[in-house]
Parts: structure tokens; C-alpha cells; sequence
């Protein structure tokens, strides 16, 4: 599962996915990550039966967490099999199937918009509540 988790510096200078770590156990994946002197945002994965615990412990510690549950879509009548989205992707999320049509990988996409922005025929979308 996919959680968005911000925090800024008012919270304080803690590290927060390592406390969480520490205390729950769970490993977290950090898929992509923003932090500079006063803020925050990471994009983690972590697994589904430990989201609400997670999400509790880092929201006691001062962050922010929202799931993720968006996924990438591909409008049939508008892709055109270009590749366009497979050279841009950085998580390899597209490929070409043998019949050279193409596929997603959904698990490996971090929400990032970079296909979006590629596709010149704008047949890819962010299905889901932001």
C-alpha cells in the first residue's frame, strides 16, 4: 500500500520513518522522497495489513499521511503504442507486450506524472481520489 507521508520542520526535527521502523517493525520502502530545511514528502510502500498502524504512528509523531490508492490508465481508444510513457517512466511501471501493445506494471508506479506529461496523445490518467 501506498502512502504520502509530509511533515514540516514546526513538527519538530525527528526522524520520523525510522522511529516508525523502530517501534512497529514494519520495513518501509521509500519509493521517492522531496525534503529540504523546513519540509517534507515522501512517497512510501509499505505492506497492506500494517497501513492503519503505520499511518497512526506517524501521524502521532506530527506528519501528515494520506493513502494512495491512484493508479496509472491507459484510454484504449487514444494510446497509440507509441513508448513514449516506457522511455520516460523511471520505475520501469510500461512495456511493450510481445504484440508490441502496451502494458502496466502498476505496483512499480510512485505516482510521479512523468508519462502524463510525455504522452503526446494524452491517453494516460490518474484514476482514483488524490
Amino acid at each position: 500500500m501506498k502512502l504520502l507521508v509530509t511533515f514540516s520542520k514546526k513538527a519538530g526535527r525527528k526522524p520520523i520513518i525510522a522511529q516508525v521502523v523502530k517501534d512497529t517493525g514494519v520495513l518501509i520502502n521509500v519509493e521517492r522522497a522531496l525534503i529540504d530545511s523546513s519540509e517534507g514528502e515522501a512517497l512510501i510502500d509499505i505492506p497492506d495489513d500494517m497501513c492503519q498502524i503505520v499511518r497512526e504512528k506517524m501521524a502521532n509523531l506530527g506528519a501528515t499521511v494520506r493513502l494512495l490508492d491512484r493508479e496509472i490508465s491507459i484510454d484504449e481508444s487514444e494510446c497509440v503504442d507509441c513508448g513514449a510513457c516506457v522511455s520516460i517512466c523511471p520505475q520501469e511501471v510500461f512495456y511493450l507486450d510481445g504484440d508490441w501493445k502496451l502494458s502496466i506494471h502498476q505496483g512499480r508506479c510512485v505516482l510521479c506524472g512523468r508519462c502524463i506529461t510525455a504522452c503526446p496523445h494524452g491517453a494516460l490518467s490518474q484514476l482514483g481520489e488524490p
